[in-house]
């Protein structure tokens, strides 16, 4: 399968600006303040590891007409001039005493001397990304400035892929689907189950991924109890059955689903858990159509689960949005009336729990079109597969 091209077009990033305008002139925003990851990168295309460094904070203004405006370290300078931005503000990172807080201030003077809005995220699923004493001397440096939420802005942006990030999507999806493939070779009786995630992290980067940051599942006889402990080095005994859930990355781009499977043989139990979350993921997929509210497809999915769980497993969601972040807007929950749009990307993740605290995930990536969601990920086996 050929790659796509990596980055994306200066019209890409035009048109994603634009759309924010168009909102934020709706919601009487002057300008967008972005701290985060995401957020910067979906605006500037700036893409880096540095984020994982929690030393330098990093900020990218979006003001009501224009091209964004970037102010960050120095560090920074020589790859955010690889992007389409041309304003770019650096200071000397780190400085505890005035990290950014002084060109922030002069950007945002004006704006507070006209008693102008601008928007910071706020919300649910958001972070401030800096000190909160810095944010609070940034505002105390800005009186008549106000500040509204914008999260909703943020989220009705980025819950809508275009169709370069879907073909994105689709490549690291295809990357995990040829991964799990190869799982019945690489597990076997009698293998530490944290040797078999090293494993498998080595064949996704063979098949193609730049990184694997998330690998989480379990191993136990009869079925597994929990899915987010590190691995250990239990041996994979027959009877066991295993979850592999992998956030394989390409291009910054994830893929975010899961594969169980039985070691040498499956009892009835499993097998059962495993037919109903099936069927539910099936009853997913078909509800998973424009116009339904993630409300009404966590209410479709559990309907099947309750077959063996009226609980749903307890975890809150069946399901999340997926793109840049491993779990983005929206959910997939009783309390989200997000109505489902064409061109969402979204996993699907009915959960159960059976037999003596056993617990069951399934899940795969779909891509909701005009007439009903696609695949992304290659669909698992209807049955339980066996190693």
């Amino acid at each position: 399968m050929t790659a796509p091209e990596r980055g994306f077009s200066e019209s890409e990033f035009a048109a994603r600006t634009q759309r924010a305008q168009t909102r934020m002139a709706a919601a009487g925003m002057a300008g967008l303040l972005l701290m985060t990851e995401a957020e910067v990168r979906y605006f500037s295309g700036f893409q880096t590891l540095f984020w994982q460094s929690p030393t330098r904070p990093w900020f990218l203004f979006v003001p009501a007409s224009g091209k964004p405006i970037a102010i960050i370290p120095e560090i920074g300078a020589e790859l955010m001039r690889h992007t389409w931005i041309d304003d770019i503000r650096t200071w000397s990172a780190p400085a505890p005493q005035d990290d950014g807080i002084s060109l922030l201030t002069d950007l945002l003077t004006p704006l507070a001397q006209g008693g102008d809005t601008i928007g910071v995220m706020k919300g649910h699923e958001t972070a401030l990304r800096m000190p909160l004493g810095d944010y609070e001397r940034l505002m105390l440096g800005v009186p008549g400035l106000r500040v509204a939420d914008s999260t909703a802005v943020i989220r009705a942006l980025r819950m809508v892929k275009s169709e370069a990030e879907i073909e994105k999507l689709a490549h690291i999806c295809a990357i995990g689907s040829r991964s799990f493939a190869r799982v019945p070779a690489l597990a076997r009786e009698g293998l530490p189950l944290e040797d078999l995630f090293r494993e498998f992290r080595r064949e996704a980067l063979a098949q193609g991924a730049d990184d694997v940051p998330y690998l989480v599942g379990g191993a136990d006889t009869g079925g597994y109890h929990d899915v987010i402990s590190p691995p250990s080095r239990r041996p994979l005994t027959r009877g066991d059955i295993l979850m592999l859930d992998t956030g394989a990355n390409w291009d910054g781009y994830f893929c975010d689903f899961d594969r169980n499977f039985a070691i040498g043989a499956a009892d009835s139990a499993s097998r059962r858990a495993y037919d109903v979350l099936w069927r539910a993921t099936e009853a997913g997929i078909a509800a998973a159509r424009p116009g339904t509210s993630c409300r009404e497809l966590f209410q479709t999915m559990n309907s099947v689960i309750a077959e063996l769980d009226d609980q749903g497993g307890d975890v809150g969601r069946l399901g999340h949005g997926l793109g840049m972040q491993l779990t983005e807007w929206p959910s997939h929950a009783a309390f989200d009336d997000t109505v489902i749009t064409e061109n969402m990307v979204l996993t699907l993740e009915p959960s159960l729990s059976y037999g003596d605290g056993r617990i069951m995930v399934h899940e795969e990536n779909i891509v909701v079109r005009v007439d009903g969601a696609a695949l992304l990920s290659e669909r698992a086996d209807p049955e339980l597969p066996v190693i």
